[in-house]
Formats: structure tokens, sequence, C-alpha cells
């Protein structure tokens, strides 16, 4: 099963020639779920090539402009586009009063329902039959929400030899024991799934911390996370400015990165006085060296995970 994660906005703030305003997809299993939606974001998906129709998701981290401006935009495109399908919003508090104020005096009619989820807790905040979408609060100026995306364990390996050796007929009960249910064979003996089964295999996992500074809960979120997307909107030299403003740097992201034993951290959130971004991946490999700066279109493949 094929996921991939697709960068459409990797800017800070205000894009550039090059970088478009915060917008990250993944794409699973014919599903989009999407995390903040800068400005323009239709635009970027038609480049992309990822299409307006399909269940989809969007994951705002926060009410500041470059993150939810491209939601109406959105919205618009996909009804003169005659989507039929649902589209869930998730957010912050105020997301809601966002988006009824939009359909009040935006004149445009939607041909498909919003469903809006507005988020007040920390904990799980969508939950399907094979994966979750888990949210803490982050540490930026405003309230603020870090994600993790986490599939459910899928069965182990199927093993038909030891099906066989157990004398179980191949047919409906080797598919009964695919789904992990006990089976009672002619002869009366009963096979539980363990027996032929191997152990569960783990989902990715997949954190989206939006604008942040470092705080202690996003290292226990990302603990041995595929992908860790992380602010790294200033460099070092401007480490209190960053502070200021609620962002990290990129050697701050590398450290949570580091004490969270993450496999590859992604930097985002650009900022536009960085026309080469070859200074910020300098600072982050040096304390995390699977380190890449994310560019608009970059595409990432995860790979399933068979232990």
């Amino acid at each position: 099963m094929s996921l991939r994660i697709i960068f459409l906005g990797t800017a800070g703030s205000v894009p550039t020639p090059n970088r478009s305003l915060p917008a990250v997809l993944i794409r699973r299993n014919g599903e989009q779920l999407m995390f903040d939606c800068g400005e323009g974001v239709q635009r970027q998906m038609i480049k992309a090539k990822v299409g307006f129709h399909k269940k989809m998701k969007v994951f705002i981290t926060h009410m500041h402009g470059d993150h939810v401006l491209g939601l109406p935009g959105l919205l618009q495109t996909m009804a003169l586009l005659d989507r039929q399908r649902r589209l869930d919003v998730y957010g912050p508090p105020g997301i809601r009063r966002f988006l009824e104020g939009i359909r009040e005096t935006v004149q445009f009619v939607l041909t498909f329902p919003v469903e809006i989820h507005e988020i007040e807790e920390e904990g799980t905040v969508c939950d399907e039959d094979e994966y979750v979408v888990q949210a803490v609060w982050a540490n930026h100026v405003i309230p603020s929400l870090a994600y993790e995306f986490k599939e459910k364990p899928r069965p182990g390996k199927f093993h038909p030899e030891k099906a066989k050796a157990l004398k179980v007929p191949e047919g409906p009960l080797w598919s009964k024991l695919q789904r992990g249910l006990g089976v009672e064979l002619p002869d009366g003996q009963f096979v539980k799934p363990e027996q032929v089964i191997g152990a569960p295999r783990p989902g990715r996992r997949i954190v989206y911390t939006g604008d942040t500074r470092p705080f202690n809960g996003l290292v226990k979120l990302a603990a041995g996370a595929d992908l860790l997307v992380h602010d790294a909107t200033l460099d070092e030299q401007l480490a209190e400015r960053a502070e200021e403003d609620g962002h990290s740097t990129p050697s701050q992201a590398a450290r949570t990165a580091r004490k969270a034993k993450v496999k590859q951290l992604i930097l985002t959130h650009i900022s536009a006085r960085y026309s080469d971004a070859a200074l910020l991946l300098d600072q982050a490999r040096k304390i995390f060296k699977n380190t890449v700066v994310a560019e608009d279109f970059m595409r990432i493949e995860l790979p399933l995970l068979e232990k």
C-alpha cells in the first residue's frame, strides 16, 4: 500500500518565486490528507496532479493567514469542479467561525458538504479503520497544533506451510485465520491465528509540527517516527528572532529529531530571506545527519514496514 508525502508549499509567511505557502499532502490508498492550506494551494494541487474529487481531510495547525487562507479558494475550486464527496476540516478553535464567515460573505455555492471539527483537547482527533491522527498543542505565539499521522498495525505475515502442517484446509478457513479469527477443523481441533501468522507489522508514522518553538511534548509525539516535518524558519544567527516569533532554527529541529530518534527530518516553513537553503541544511546536519530541506513538489515514498 503506497504512502506518499507531497510538499505543495514550503515557504514561511511570505511566498517566493520557488516556494508557495504551507501545505503538505499525504496520499494513502486513494485518500488525501492535507496538513495546512496556504494561499494558492489549488494551483499547487493542479501542478502536482493530485485531483480534487478524492476522499480528503484538511488539518489546520493554527489560525495564521499563511496556514489557513488557502481554504476558501480550495473550497471554491472544488465546487466549480462539481465535487460531491464530503470534505472534513480539522483545526483549532476559530476554524468554524472563519469558514462560516467566508460562506456568508463570499458569494459561491458549495456542491458538497463540509464537516468542521474544532479541536479543543490533545489526543486522537481522527480515528479511521486503518489509521489515526493525533494532535498536541505546540509552542507558537497563538494556539497551534502539531499532528501525528499513524497507521494502525497490520496483521502479521500468513505462513501457508504452518497452516498445512496443522492440516487446515485451504480456502475459507485460511481467510478467517488471515483476518485474525480462530477456526475449528473437521476433526475438532481448534487453530488460533497466532499459530500460523507472524507478529503484527507496525504502521508508518509522520509528524508535522506546524509553526513552533521546541517543546518537550514533541519529542514524545515524534518518538521513532518515520518522518518528522519540522518548522525551521530562521537560521542560528537569528535564534532570538525565532524565539520571539514562535519558530525554530534548524539546529533546534535537529536536536528534537535526535532526541526522538526519528528516521528522517524534513525542514520546512523556510523564510523568504533564504533563496538558497544550504545554510539551514548544513546547520541541521551537524546534529542530525538524515535531514532534507523540503522544496515545493518534493515527493517522498514510505515503504511498508515488515518488522
